[in-house]
């Protein structure tokens, strides 16, 4: 029998930004019901509670603080996802404090939303299943058994219940968040918010007001006073991922947090306290980063207290066949296929893949088949597109392929192979896959486009 999650409730009184949402959400195969106010959300008939909220802050009537109140007064235990424009800032502290799943600054980042709300609806998922007597492996649990997954296991447990800054190391896709999330979870500090931001998919120009806030007047835009991300996780924990994509001067103000435990807000003289555990990650090597000057090294050693590095997929193969099975599982509710086993032949295919975009790649390619499946058992010879019945790679497949053309033709295969590499090894992210190609976004793009036939597999 095929399980399915329950909805995802979407509630804003902007109908662009329901739209919007709800667009985002059926694209990934999830139910979505929408509505304008709490008021509504009260007042319908539900066959089953929702798998998980999306509410703005400000809302006509009753506010989005005071619907988590009303939920929390008759113990409807319903994960929330808080979004929120730059004028709402106090009341997302409140928010957050009260026990939401997840905050979010309007405009927010597709993936990551979608992954709060996935790992949400698996929660609520799991918990159901737990109320009926069925176990169910948690969607934040860090799935494998190989001797290095089990390596990561035992520092996570180690460092999880003390206030040690832990560095978190690693190819990108290989899991980075979801290793900080199970340092949380496990922490004192579970309670408290888990605020995470991308350093490297912000503007370097506003990265230091998102993560310390700034007042009102402060520069060209700032309209309101802001709270930033460390204010909003106080008590709680911070996750800064993608580190090494921190600019210089924000670095610095950094390293004083790390040091002191306190800040002011950009325009501002207040010295702001905070209780915050730092947990960071990056893609990058960082003591080439030193070297090179892009990297400050009193930051690079204040971070580095408790380094976790994490595997690629490639060298925890044994792993793959738990992984595919927990992804398709996953996926199965969205696409209502049931999946009740591999074939021999798919799992011998995947565990020679080398895997570039780690477990990510992974994720996204067990996505495609459960889509485009027929039968009750996935096979190789089911997927519905090239890039998804991925091939080994052959280290001397280019030494021994045909010679026969002028050189700008090999010129751009080679060139369209390597953008079409970096991109699935930087999971799809056009900036990060730019940087390694030591290109600039808007160079970048153009090539993508000149190859888009090529490379939109």
């Amino acid at each position: 029998m095929t399980e399915t999650y329950p909805p995802v409730y979407v509630v804003d009184d902007d109908a662009l930004m329901r739209e919007s949402l709800a667009g985002l959400f059926r694209s990934a195969h999830l139910q979505v019901v929408t509505l304008a106010s709490a008021q509504e959300f009260l007042a319908r008939s539900r066959t089953e509670e929702p798998g998980c909220l999306v509410l703005d802050v400000l809302l006509p009537g009753l506010s989005g603080l005071d619907l988590q109140d009303e939920l929390a007064k008759a113990n409807v235990q319903i994960p929330i996802i808080f979004l929120t424009g730059h004028g709402d800032i106090p009341m997302s502290v409140r928010a957050m404090k009260s026990g939401a799943l997840e905050f979010f600054t309007k405009p927010y980042d597709d993936q990551s939303l979608l992954t709060a709300v996935r790992q949400a609806l698996a929660r609520s998922h799991d918990a159901a299943n737990h109320r009926k007597g069925s176990a169910r492996h948690s969607s934040e649990t860090i799935i494998g058994s190989s001797t290095a997954i089990k390596a990561v296991h035992g520092r996570i447990a180690t460092v999880a219940p003390t206030d040690s800054t832990v560095l978190i190391l690693g190819e990108t896709g290989t899991g980075k968040e979801l290793v900080a999330r199970s340092i949380h979870a496990l922490s004192p500090r579970s309670g408290r918010p888990l605020v995470s931001i991308n350093c490297a998919a912000i503007q370097p120009s506003l990265i230091t007001s998102e993560l310390f806030g700034h007042e009102k007047g402060s520069f060209t835009g700032a309209s309101h006073q802001r709270v930033g991300r460390f204010e909003l996780a106080d008590g709680g924990t911070i996750f800064l991922d993608e580190i090494g994509d921190l600019p210089a001067e924000t670095q610095v103000a950094l390293l004083r947090v790390l040091q002191e435990r306190e800040f002011q807000r950009v325009g501002g003289n207040k010295t702001i306290r905070v209780d915050v555990r730092i947990i960071a990650a990056t893609n990058r090597d960082l003591k080439a980063a030193i070297a090179d000057g892009t990297f400050r090294s009193d930051l690079y050693y204040r971070l580095n207290v408790f380094p976790i590095h994490i595997p690629p997929l490639r060298e925890r193969r044994e792993d793959i066949p738990q992984l595919v099975e927990h992804f398709l599982r996953m996926h199965a509710g969205g696409t209502g296929k049931p999946v009740r086993s591999v074939d021999a032949k798919t799992l011998e295919t995947l565990q020679r893949y080398s895997w570039p975009g780690n477990i990510r790649e992974l994720q996204n390619v067990t996505e495609r088949w459960a889509i485009g499946l027929e039968h009750d058992e996935l096979a190789v010879d089911e997927t519905t597109t090239a890039a998804a019945s991925p091939h080994p790679v052959d280290p001397g497949a280019e030494r021994t392929a045909d010679v026969t053309g002028n050189l700008r033709e090999h010129v751009a295969a080679l060139e369209r192979k390597l953008i079409q590499r970096t991109m699935i090894a930087a999971g799809g992210n056009q900036s990060e896959a730019a940087r390694r190609l030591g290109l600039n976004r808007g160079s970048f793009i153009k090539l993508l486009k000149k190859y888009r036939p090529m490379t939109s597999a």
